[in-house]
């Protein structure tokens, strides 16, 4: 019988890489990339550290009234989200 490997998460490692600073521009880009993927009328928010939770967070968000009826009829961002738009 094969011998089973145990091992222990380390959560303060998850909350660490969470929470790291160097994360940041490349969430942005990320953002970014995926904003400009989807169009006009769509904005990259920069990525800050939520409340309670501690970890960084960047968004895309349909900044104009075209851009969300856009979002609304054809699932733009979902759409930018799985790789094709």
């Amino acid at each position: 019988m094969a011998n089973k490997v145990r091992f222990k998460w380390k959560m303060s490692g998850f909350k660490a890489l969470r929470e790291d600073p160097a994360l940041a521009p490349i969430l942005n880009e990320k953002a970014r990339a995926m904003a400009a993927a989807a169009g006009d009328g769509y904005e990259a928010k920069s990525a800050e550290t939520t409340g309670g939770r501690g970890r960084l967070r960047a968004a895309v968000i349909a900044a104009s009234y075209a851009a969300q009826r856009d979002n609304a009829k054809n699932h733009t961002l979902t759409r930018v989200i799985r790789g094709g738009a």
